[in-house]
């Protein structure tokens, strides 16, 4: 069975990375973000980086007979942090372009990672469009909302999974189970303690290092950031990797902060505070040490870092759809005007989220 997969908005390939170790090549991927280049062809040899933006090339010129295609559409429109635009932002409307891509391509399976913000009820209405768009392309769809601390990841992740099947049998794509025991911060980054260094003149690399990425950025923390804890103990897992890095959770070695007022912490006296490194951060992640991130500048690691899907939470979910490709055949696609259905996995998701705007 041929396991290759066409990799979009790959980012530093945490995604493909996972889906690596569970057996599948990637021949061929995509990101269009110039300060990210260096840092995936460094990572993933062997792949060809199609460096254009997705609005500027043809399906035609992915190559042919791939099985898979993965990505995560830009989430910045979705998000809780951002802006909410969703589809009427040029960045939410590249996953629109997603679909067109799987429509003309046509492989076997996709999947599509977002941020749980999708789910508000201000954008339930280019949400179903979307997942009615691939189920009018023949794809029998499931989607939920799963946390990456139940598939072996030491932070709490919640993040929309989006699976596509063509395949006989009317088969959807089912989660494998969460772990009963969760990884915490001291599993990931405990022997890294010592080590550290902050960034030189506050965010620019350091050479210093013995181990690569190893450094923090360095500098004050804003009124929002003061606004709640930002330390998590040993004992629990991270909270979420961001993608800005003056927004990075800090380093468990301190206590948690104080309420000194409404909306306001501080920090304990009597203790250094600082924000985690960018390789406790990949760490975090699940990106292996020998993944090295390129960068002058740290905020683009920790840009990198925070805008991936966690590896080991990503080999987890391509190990179950290799098992599901295995004990099922594809459909034709001959016929492409078959309809699929749509199915949500509700028992392993927590949809609480019902945010009006």
């Amino acid at each position: 069975m041929n396991l290759e997969v066409a990799s979009f908005f790959a980012g530093a390939g945490g995604l493909d990375l996972g889906f690596r170790q569970a057996g599948f090549g990637i021949p061929w991927a995509n990101e269009y973000d110039k300060a990210i280049h260096a840092t995936y062809e460094a990572n993933h040899p062997g792949t060809h980086l199609e460096r254009r933006s997705l609005t500027d090339f043809e399906p035609e010129e992915i190559p042919q007979g791939v099985t898979g295609m993965i990505g995560g559409p830009p989430c910045q429109s979705w998000s809780e942090a951002g802006m909410l635009r969703g589809a009427e932002d040029r960045r939410g409307q590249l996953f629109f372009r997603y679909v067109d891509f799987v429509d003309e391509v046509r492989p076997t399976f996709f999947l599509a990672e977002n941020v749980s913000g999708i789910l508000f009820t201000r954008h339930s209405n280019s949400f179903r469009e979307i997942l009615e768009r691939f189920c009018e392309l023949g794809y029998n769809v499931s989607y939920g909302l799963l946390n990456a601390n139940d598939y072996g990841v030491p932070q709490d992740r919640e993040r929309v999974i989006i699976v596509g099947y063509r395949l006989k049998g009317d088969v959807f794509f089912e989660p494998p189970a969460p772990d009963d025991s969760k990884p915490v911060l001291k599993d990931a980054i405990y022997d890294l303690r010592k080590s550290a260094k902050p960034a030189v003149n506050k965010t620019y690399g350091n050479t210093k290092l013995r181990i690569p990425n190893h450094e923090y950025l360095d500098g004050g923390f804003s009124s929002m950031f003061m606004s709640r804890n930002r330390v998590r103990a040993w004992d629990e897992p991270s909270f979420t990797i961001q993608a800005g890095g003056r927004h990075a959770p800090l380093h468990p070695n301190a206590p948690k902060m104080e309420i000194v007022g409404k909306d306001k912490r501080a920090f304990v006296e009597g203790f250094d505070y600082r924000r985690l490194t960018v390789r406790e951060a990949a760490r975090v992640q699940t990106f292996p040490d020998e993944f090295i991130f390129h960068y002058k500048n740290v905020l683009d690691g920790y840009k990198m870092i925070g805008n991936a899907v966690p590896v080991e939470f990503a080999r987890r979910l391509a190990t179950q759809i290799k098992k599901d490709l295995k004990k099922n055949e594809p459909l034709s696609n001959r016929g492409r005007q078959r309809v699929g259905s749509l199915e949500r996995f509700e028992d392993l998701s927590r949809l609480k989220i019902s945010r009006a705007s």
